[in-house]
């Protein structure tokens, strides 16, 4: 007997299924233009410090995956929605709002929530390259080596923001 997620869907046709992979792209893609923003206002913010200097190659990356990303939609002919991208930045920007317990200078916190952040939406974008590595057994417009390797960036990207995030803990709760 088959469960139900192992059937076929009736109606399901490549369309719809293009369609699906349209706004399941442009859905990562908002959450890549968020990412990249954030970590680039992580360096710009931190200036001087070894925290910027530990995102700056970190930020490249993301703005590098980011553009692999619309390389990728390009090839499977999904075209953008500009209007998910702007959300993308509208969110990363209002997330500067956010109460940090400080009027006027940054909370020892600050750091330690925005590498948090970017942490999640690595693990966002490993689970789409992992997604689309899957696809890529049915799809000859994906290529599967770009994805393993995609893969294994942005894991190492959440080792190494991992390793960031520990040490702001330090800053923001032990060091005094």
């Amino acid at each position: 007997m088959r469960t139900r997620s192992a059937t076929r869907h009736p109606g399901r046709t490549r369309d719809t299924v293009s369609s699906l992979l349209g706004v399941y792209l442009n859905d990562h893609l908002a959450g890549s233009t968020t990412g990249t923003e954030r970590a680039r206002h992580m360096v710009r913010s931190y200036r001087g410090t070894a925290l910027a200097a530990a995102m700056g190659p970190i930020a490249a990356e993301i703005a590098e995956d980011r553009a692999s990303l619309i390389g990728i939609m390009k090839r499977l002919d999904i075209p953008v929605r500009h209007y998910k991208v702007y959300a993308g930045r509208v969110a990363e920007r209002v997330g500067r709002l956010k109460s940090n317990g400080r009027l006027v200078r940054r909370s020892p916190l600050s750091p330690l929530l925005e590498l948090e952040m970017l942490r999640l939406g690595v693990e966002g974008k490993t689970a789409a390259w992992e997604t689309l590595r899957e696809l890529a057994a049915t799809e000859e417009r994906l290529d599967p080596q770009l994805l393993d390797d995609l893969r294994a960036r942005a894991r190492r990207q959440q080792s190494r923001l991992e390793e960031l995030r520990g040490r702001q803990v330090g800053a923001a709760f032990l060091e005094r």
